[in-house]
């Protein structure tokens, strides 16, 4: 049990500070024989204090060993919340702000963390159908309510056997918690990405909890705990060149099925830096093509010899899967990344993109429902697992084994990347390059430091000059 009738209240005790200028005063008490202390700045203060620990000893009242106060107090209340409980509290808190991605985040922070804090192993259920309840029902606030029979058993078991969050006031309890939350299942720390999201979203959680009253102060904040070492920048050796572009298209155009569909898909991202969830949400409107001029000789309609066009949007629809959104779609659509709502970004489309482009909105696949241009077989939303296996398949057909195995475009993503480096290696000022990327110069010039090549020839060349050499 957490609470103890054995109490011992010592006399205030007042100390100066280093300059001997400033008393504070310190209450002493222990509770089960472990010792507790509590400043306060005034004498008057500290004394009506311990005056209240001393009449709630002296009634027989019950102290908490987590707390070290009376359990009728109303800290002591709220201190009996478990884990669980308030872990569902805070992702409710969170939701309807919350993207449906982020959403996820939450979810799978709070479930990974949430093994630190069992109390028992009697009747727990499997450690898969336990993690899979929490994650899919019980951290879901959508979901929680409709959980089956054997899920709603789960989690009851977790309201019952998780310790109350009181019980992170103990810097040991919440150093597992994070030890826990970022590590893998084989015990191994986890990837860096998913360390720093778990411990954020921690961090936010226990601030919430401090904004209950569970807790006095956020304990992760205090706590001497080293975050992995991480870069942002982009890995050069995952961008192609132009060629090697040119050549995966070719590949994604000759798959049966969904390869020519899916030409016009890669390369928006690999003529423009789109991120893939800004392509699948493109509509005919977004797209601004220049008119065909009439060929002379021939009569003949044709591409202007300055065929640049534009593609601008306000519009990205991340997956998330229907249980994650509020209307239940697979997409949600936000507004552009690290954009507020309403926010336009206009990107210019190259002579090639405006060519595939033209034969993609001519085709019969062009305009899909709502005018989509990238759309499944069936009418619906392209799926991610479509255009992912083209890929990969493209690769198999231009790489050798060596680059399929090398982090050379091993990502749909990377395109982006190949594009931004280009816009950078042409000379195009990084201000553009932001504006057009979705980035601000700081991050833009932080994440493709590397993937800049020739700058420190030119900068040496112009000091030369500049020295009359």
């Amino acid at each position: 049990m957490n609470i103890t009738y054995n109490v011992r209240v010592y006399k205030t005790e007042s100390r100066k500070n280093k300059d001997g200028k400033v008393t504070s005063y310190r209450v002493l008490w222990q509770t089960g024989g472990k010792s507790w202390k509590k400043p306060f700045p005034k004498e008057a203060q500290a004394d009506a204090y311990r005056s209240s620990l001393v009449t709630a000893a002296r009634n027989g009242e019950a102290f908490s060993l987590v707390t070290g106060e009376p359990i009728s107090w109303k800290r002591a209340e709220h201190a009996g919340m478990s884990w669980y409980d308030f872990a569902c509290k805070f992702a409710d808190m969170k939701w309807k702000g919350a993207s449906a991605k982020y959403r996820q985040d939450i979810a799978r922070a709070l479930t990974a963390a949430t093994p630190a804090l069992f109390t028992s192993e009697q009747g727990k259920p499997d450690d898969l159908d336990l993690r899979t309840a929490m994650r899919r029902w019980g951290f879901n606030t959508k979901q929680r309510s409709e959980a089956p029979e054997e899920v709603a058993d789960a989690l009851r078991w977790l309201a019952v056997n998780t310790k109350p969050v009181s019980a992170l006031a103990d810097a040991g309890s919440v150093r597992d918690l994070l030890e826990v939350a970022t590590s893998r299942l084989d015990g191994k720390r986890a990837a860096t990405s998913t360390v720093l999201r778990n411990k954020t979203i921690l961090q936010n959680a226990l601030d919430y909890a401090v904004e209950l009253k569970l807790l006095t102060e956020n304990p992760i904040k205090g706590l001497k705990w080293k975050a992995p070492k991480t870069t942002y920048e982009v890995d050069r050796r995952s961008v192609v060149n132009h060629i090697q572009a040119r050549a995966l298209l070719d590949a994604v155009g000759k798959q049966p099925r969904s390869g020519p569909r899916l030409v016009a898909f890669f390369a928006v991202m690999y003529y423009t830096a789109l991120r893939p969830e800004e392509v699948v949400n493109l509509r005919d409107h977004n797209v601004t093509l220049p008119g065909l001029v009439q060929n002379e000789e021939t009569g003949e309609w044709e591409e202007p010899a300055d065929a640049w066009g534009e593609l601008h949007f306000a519009v990205a629809a991340p997956f998330a899967g229907r249980e994650w959104t509020d209307d239940g779609t697979l997409r949600e659509e936000r507004a552009l990344k690290h954009r507020p709502d309403g926010h336009t970004r206009t990107v210019p489309c190259p002579p090639p993109l405006t060519r595939i482009l033209r034969a993609h909105l001519t085709a019969e696949y062009g305009k899909g429902p709502d005018g989509r241009l990238f759309w499944g077989e069936q009418g619906g939303e392209l799926p991610g697992i479509t255009y992912r296996r083209a890929w990969q398949k493209a690769r198999k057909a231009v790489f050798t084994d060596q680059e399929c195995a090398s982090p050379l475009a091993k990502r749909v993503y990377d395109l982006r990347h190949a594009c931004v480096s280009t816009w950078l290696n042409a000379g195009v000022p990084a201000t553009q390059v932001a504006e057009w990327a979705g980035h601000s110069v700081e991050v833009l010039l932080r994440i493709y430091a590397r993937c800049i090549v020739g700058q420190d020839e030119a900068a040496k060349r112009r000091i030369s000059e500049a020295l009359g050499e």
